[in-house]
């Protein structure tokens, strides 16, 4: 057995224990899992709303979620993506709930296509260790992410900055992998167009 597995079995192994035992109306197994999972629930929320009120608030509608449809939950999954899945879900309601999405997550999705070239594009000229450390990037970084069409900012989120894989985000969603692939390039061609300004701009000043 690999290390990687080592690391990641018990974890699996005891989520279904938890789940299980919730199930069996444990409410201190069901407490376990909201201890766990909260601040990873609250962070995908923060990240898609940018607004702490509404992440606590989809943060409380997952859980009250999870709590109302538990016994519904065979395992087809692991845990993590089902209640990823209802926090998204929650997430993107909300979000509908301001405004008419810019993209339906039924929608087909081309890869290709003029209008997905960044316009301008220059060297960010920082490595992503950096990226982490400076706050101003950082913050210039989220609301470049808050600016994407929710569909394409769920899936950036779940892929390049929750971990999740192709497979496990394309679960979440409800979507094809190829679809996920397609909507994460896209993402990716628009955070590196709209950020191309920004550092463009800060190699001008320090130069």
């Amino acid at each position: 057995m690999s290390s990687a597995t080592a690391r990641t079995a018990p974890t699996q192994t005891d989520d279904a224990e938890l789940v299980r035992a919730a199930q069996r109306g444990d409410k201190r197994a069901f407490a376990q899992l909201v201890e766990k999972y909260e601040a990873r629930v609250y962070n995908l929320a923060r990240k898609m709303m940018r607004d702490p009120q509404d992440a606590e608030d989809v943060l409380q509608e997952t859980f009250i979620s999870v709590f109302r449809h538990l016994n519904d939950f065979q395992g087809d999954a692991s845990f993590s993506t089902w209640l990823y899945r209802i926090a998204t879900n929650a997430a993107l309601m909300k979000l509908r709930a301001r405004k008419p999405p810019a993209l339906s997550l039924d929608e087909p999705v081309e890869a290709d296509g003029d209008e997905l070239m960044p316009r301008e594009i220059v060297d960010w000229g920082i490595t992503p260790e950096e990226a982490v450390l400076n706050d101003e990037i950082r913050a210039q970084m989220d609301a470049a992410v808050a600016a994407l069409p929710e569909s394409l900012r769920a899936v950036f989120i779940l892929r390049d900055i929750e971990g999740l894989s192709v497979q496990e985000t394309a679960d979440v969603l409800g979507i094809s992998v190829p679809n996920v692939k397609t909507r994460l390039h896209r993402a990716r061609l628009m955070l590196r167009e709209e950020l191309s300004a920004y550092f463009k701009g800060r190699r001008t000043k320090d130069g």
